[in-house]
């Protein structure tokens, strides 16, 4: 597994993160939303530099040119509800992808202190030979990423796969690393944070995606 924190170079996708992480500009749920579809459409534009490009040839109403274009054919795969926003900035650019949607979520025990990763979804075209791109806003312990991924290989074996969190926690990541290590994977990390909570929740991190996105659930 390969690893690309793009924080690590200064950019706009600073701002965007910085304000899903506001708490007074991340009550604006429209704009949370719009932020982090933006994020995705960064990501997207990164992640395109990495494709297969052939030379296409193209006709201009004044003549003909070579234009390199991808081939790779492109699965986007998102775990709900959270990834939704996320996964729109990616379609925005990958418009000709397929797609694939994973319903995974926290069962906790009574006492709301322990919790197992369930899985209760998946619809997904075949991923064989194909360029899949696993999107989540945040990576905490890793378990439900990995749990996703997974869950998207009864489809067929990616040519490569592409992991997208822009936030992560430091033990979520190296979970990922030694989980994976020898998979054909890139996991592309936003920023790292250095904790989770007891409840294992990223901190600083930026709340709740979901809520925050789509609003409090029961």
């Amino acid at each position: 597994m390969q690893q690309r924190i793009l924080s690590e170079t200064p950019s706009l996708l600073n701002r965007f993160i910085a304000e899903l992480r506001n708490i007074h500009i991340q009550k604006d749920s429209m704009r949370f939303r719009r932020n982090m579809e933006r994020i995705g459409e960064i990501f997207a534009y990164e992640i395109s530099k990495t494709l297969n490009y052939k030379e296409v040839k193209i006709e201009t109403p004044l003549g003909i040119l070579g234009q390199q274009l991808s081939d790779n054919a492109i699965v986007l795969a998102t775990v709900l509800r959270a990834g939704l926003p996320l996964h729109q900035g990616f379609l925005n650019y990958f418009d000709r992808a397929e797609n694939a949607f994973i319903g995974a979520y926290r069962q906790y025990t009574a006492d709301h202190q322990k919790f197992d990763i369930q899985s209760d979804y998946l619809s997904s075209p075949s991923i064989e030979g194909k360029v899949l791109i696993l999107m989540d806003p945040m990576l905490a312990t890793g378990s439900s990423m990995l749990l996703a991924y997974k869950s998207l290989l009864q489809r067929g074996q990616p040519l490569h796969t592409h992991i997208v969190c822009p936030i992560a926690s430091r033990k979520g990541a190296d979970y990922l690393q030694a989980q994976l290590s020898e998979e054909e994977i890139t996991l592309w990390l936003g920023e790292i944070d250095p904790g989770l909570t007891d409840k294992s929740y990223i901190v600083p991190g930026l709340g709740d995606a979901g809520d925050l996105a789509f609003g409090c659930k029961l």
